[in-house]
């Protein structure tokens, strides 16, 4: 594919457009910030009756007491070092450990300083170091000198897109010190990249979609569309938080209209991307804990591009497709796979993370997480969410959608969806996270951009950030 490359270059902003991006961005900002200041006493309440309904649990005698809490003391007890701090999977995980008898140091990049999950009961410590992508060798120090500090047994990154490739850099150096439950550089490589990821799943007889690696509009627009018998659409190899979200399937109506919206996006040799068979079907992501290529922690839930609900389903055709592709490759780590799968009940992996899915959240109630991750004795089966787990939800997400509801069928399906659930972030144990969140981390991080009068998508309460055009 030797073609030149045509790209259509974004106009600068002219001051008036820029004055009226900052504009709308002000009152955006503001008008968010005025929603979370009506909420915060509601959400005070809740917290300050948890915490005293917690006082008072410890005033029962010790066998009344046993009903509602339990004390455990692992067998080993060990200091495990999870990154991600800013997450809800990160302070799912920490939970997890802590409820085990081990000793959870949490960690985070310095721009999320302001975690409101340092402050969960489950966290013994919290660093911040440097983005690893301005300073690799520092950033690997910092680590190096956190684990030494803390006696840490285990490392188990909880990575953003950003973070999976340095936390695997960083994993030789480490590994002299402690465990790193993460991927070699060259498997995580593999696994981030859409293209590549096919290429070998395709190798080890697993199905997946018909794909192409872009590096030039030219390809897409010379591309003969007529021989196929199904759409496609294109993905950024890079993780891109904003332009993941746009599903437009080529070629579009008139060979213009595709050439336009090709152009339009950002790619190029340094910035490959995929454009992917799109099969019609039910979408579905996992999480997977595996050890040496065993299958040892495993949920399956219905996906959609912006995911934040999470109920455990069963599907055997998916676990079976995991554990074929983990076992041939002996991986240890964390993998997260999203699927298609189609009207025949084939199931396609289209996309893989190498890191912890939020769908974790589902096991908040099972006491088997940690020896999931640090046990060596093979299990019988992998975990799954216990049957009396219920579904996930951030509560914040489900009242905004409240304002968008236009349906006495829309209006019963989210009252069903907080009836059926449970917040992925409030715990009766742990409740403060469930406050610092909401009213502190995410508060600071609309000041900071009111301050700079700039934009963003939208908030994601899951990830504990605000989503923005180029952000991390």
């Amino acid at each position: 594919m030797g073609q030149s490359i045509s790209l259509s270059l974004p106009q600068s902003p002219t001051s008036s457009t820029s004055v009226r991006v900052k504009i709308i961005a002000l009152f955006k900002t503001l008008g968010t910030l005025t929603l979370l200041l009506i909420a915060l006493p509601f959400n005070a309440l809740i917290v300050l009756i948890s915490l005293l309904w917690g006082i008072v649990r410890w005033t029962l005698p010790r066998r009344r007491r046993s009903l509602f809490t339990k004390n455990v003391v692992a067998a080993h007890p060990q200091t495990i070092l999870v990154s991600g701090a800013k997450m809800t999977k990160a302070l799912q995980l920490a939970r997890s450990f802590h409820a085990a008898g081990h000793r959870v140091i949490l960690i985070e990049g310095h721009k999320y300083w302001l975690s409101g999950h340092r402050f969960s009961k489950a966290v013994s410590r919290f660093y911040t170091v440097l983005a690893p992508q301005s300073d690799l060798e520092g950033y690997i120090q910092a680590l190096v000198e956190i684990v030494k500090k803390e006696k840490v047994d285990v490392y188990v990154p909880v990575s953003s897109p950003v973070s999976s490739y340095y936390e695997s850099l960083a994993k030789a150096a480490l590994s002299e010190y402690c465990e790193v439950f993460h991927f070699d550089p060259d498997i995580t490589k593999m696994l981030d990249d859409k293209f590549a990821l096919t290429d070998r799943a395709r190798s080890l007889g697993l199905s997946v979609p018909k794909s192409f690696k872009i590096t030039d509009p030219q390809q897409v627009i010379n591309f003969d569309f007529s021989q196929e018998t199904r759409k496609y659409i294109l993905k950024s190899i890079d993780y891109d938080s904003v332009r993941r979200l746009n599903l437009t399937k080529l070629p579009c109506d008139t060979p213009e209209e595709t050439a336009a919206f090709v152009n339009s996006l950002p790619i190029s040799p340094e910035k490959p991307w995929i454009m992917q068979e799109f099969i019609p079907g039910k979408e579905l992501c996992t999480h997977s804990t595996v050890r040496d290529g065993e299958l040892r922690l495993h949920c399956c839930s219905d996906s959609s591009a912006f995911q934040i609900n999470y109920e455990n389903v069963e599907n055997p055709q998916i676990r079976e497709w995991v554990q074929h592709f983990v076992k041939s490759l002996a991986l240890t780590g964390q993998v997260s796979f999203d699927f298609i799968q189609a009207q025949d009940g084939t199931v396609y992996a289209i996309e893989c993370n190498p890191r912890t899915h939020s769908a974790i959240t589902m096991f908040y109630n099972h006491p088997g997480v940690a020896d999931a991750y640090l046990g060596k004795t093979p299990l019988a089966a992998p975990l799954e969410p216990l049957a009396s787990s219920k579904p996930t939800y951030f509560i914040y997400h489900e009242i905004w959608r409240l304002t968008g509801i236009r349906s006495w069928k829309q209006l019963q399906t989210s009252v069903n969806t907080l009836v059926r659930g449970t917040d992925a972030i409030y715990s009766l144990d742990d409740p403060i996270p469930f406050l610092t969140l909401h009213h502190w981390q995410i508060p600071l991080l609309l000041l900071k951009n009111l301050q700079q009068l700039k934009g963003w998508v939208k908030i994601d309460f899951n990830i504990g950030k605000l989503v923005e055009l180029g952000g991390d």
